[in-house]
């Protein structure tokens, strides 16, 4: 064999390696590492920009998954956002670890690659390129900085439009290109890295309509994000703890409400839940918002754990699709869970689907479509999903389905619900559940 052609042929042989230095990397670096894994890795990974600082700098996304260009019906989305604050920098470099670790482990790693196989994940190490780069790195632990700002001034974590306050503000670039990304994917899940304390904050970060109350603001999904936030800090090294930063308050279990912390206007947490539909933590992930670089190998060490296993809890609860009987999507369809006062109902997408993250138990779904016609269906959530999806409940409606009274299947032998109760049958048959709770590693999320 000739020395050229057995030179390549060798090198075809290596498994892909990218070894990713713990260090501050630049804007510059942050692009050449997502460029080059994209490279490498181009049938499970896409690379893409949502648009630009006001510097002029890409915010890039490196979706991961088993079709990472398009969404596929029946998979949920993930993303997971860094460095929002400039000077906020270990979220950055975690995330950057993040998406080396994934790639790396796919076809290798059992959990992993079941994750990329069921889950679109994206990963935005930066929606702050500008901050980053006013930010002094070698002037470690400062409480803030001009950094924690964009180019304008603006702090993009008090930007968004706050619905709990009607409080609408002039939105900046990266603020606006983060909303428009999150009204047009269907995120499920999501994750906010943060510096400056170490605990898992949820939603709400404010109260309706009074922007001088203090304590605890309680959304009606309360009981799926204290479980979403345990699950972060329980698997976190330290987290859980809930002491470990001075001058930080003590948090129970490592997990906070936001409000009850301290209230805020236009955080992009209850932005993401009250109109994209998903389900967003604020992670702070040190005590340090700028360590110095060689610190950053302990904190993957602390995090990395937390971080992966956060992905499997997008499986939780139910999802699936209303459709038309002659299979036709229906846009629009308000899903709501009986008990669970929404401000906005959660809606189908372009292709009738839905997700809806719920704990384990019994809930009445009630699906109303644009004509005005309703379905009711009683269903049990269980704990247990070896396959990593939620438990999948379709809903078909006839295409001459006007205006009507809700029909509520209990069991009953009305004609009108025959149908729905063949769907569901079938879907208890094909898709046996849920999803994995496991009771050893519950962790916590914050703001």
């Amino acid at each position: 064999m000739p020395a050229g052609i057995s030179l390549l042929w060798i090198c075809a042989m290596i498994p892909h390696v990218i070894t990713l230095e713990f260090k501050h990397h630049s804007a510059k670096d942050l692009e050449s590492f997502l460029q080059r894994v994209h490279t490498s890795w181009p049938s499970i990974t896409n690379l893409y920009s949502i648009g630009k600082s006001i510097e002029g700098v890409d915010l890039w996304v490196l979706a991961i998954g088993k079709d990472p260009k398009v969404h596929t019906v029946g998979t949920p989305e993930v993303k997971y956002i860094g460095n929002i604050h400039g000077d906020e920098l270990v979220g950055r470099e975690m995330l950057l670890h993040l998406i080396e670790h994934l790639v790396e482990n796919y076809g290798k790693d059992p959990t992993i690659t079941k994750i990329i196989n069921s889950t679109r994940i994206h990963i935005m190490p930066s929606m702050n390129p500008d901050g980053y780069a006013m930010t002094d790195l070698e002037n470690q632990c400062l409480a803030s900085s001009t950094g924690r700002y964009n180019k304008a001034g603006s702090d993009l974590n008090r930007n968004f439009p706050d619905y709990l306050q009607e409080d609408k503000l002039p939105l900046q670039p990266e603020t606006e290109a983060v909303l428009n990304w999150i009204l047009n994917e269907t995120f499920v899940l999501s994750l906010s890295l943060h510096g400056g304390a170490l605990v898992a904050s949820y939603p709400y970060d404010n109260f309706k309509g009074d922007d001088n109350k203090q304590g605890y603001s309680e959304c009606p999904d309360d009981d799926v994000f204290i479980h979403l936030a345990k699950n972060f800090s329980y698997n976190h090294a330290g987290m859980f703890y809930g002491d470990e930063c001075e001058g930080i308050p003590t948090f129970k279990d490592g997990i906070t409400n936001g409000a009850d912390w301290y209230p805020f206007e236009g955080g992009m947490q209850d932005f993401n839940y009250l109109v994209g539909q998903c389900f967003e933590l604020t992670i702070e992930l040190s005590c340090c918002k700028n360590p110095a670089a060689s610190e950053l190998e302990t904190f993957w060490n602390e995090s990395h754990k937390s971080l992966l296993s956060f992905f499997q809890l997008v499986h939780l609860g139910v999802k699936g699709q209303v459709l038309y009987s002659d299979g036709k999507p229906i846009e629009n369809a308000t899903v709501k869970v009986q008990g669970r006062d929404n401000i906005n109902p959660f809606r189908t997408n372009q292709k009738g689907e839905y997700y809806r993250l719920l704990l384990p138990g019994n809930y009445t779904l009630e699906v109303t479509v644009p004509k005005g016609h309703s379905q009711s269906v009683k269903v049990e959530v269980f704990d247990k999903e070896p396959n990593l999806s939620a438990l999948v409940v379709n809903f078909n409606f006839s295409i001459t389905d006007g205006p009507s009274t809700t029909e509520t299947y209990q069991g009953s032998n009305i004609a009108g619900i025959v149908e729905q109760n063949i769907i569901l049958l079938i879907s208890s048959v094909l898709f046996p559940v849920l999803f994995t709770f496991n009771s050893l590693v519950m962790d916590v999320s914050t703001l």
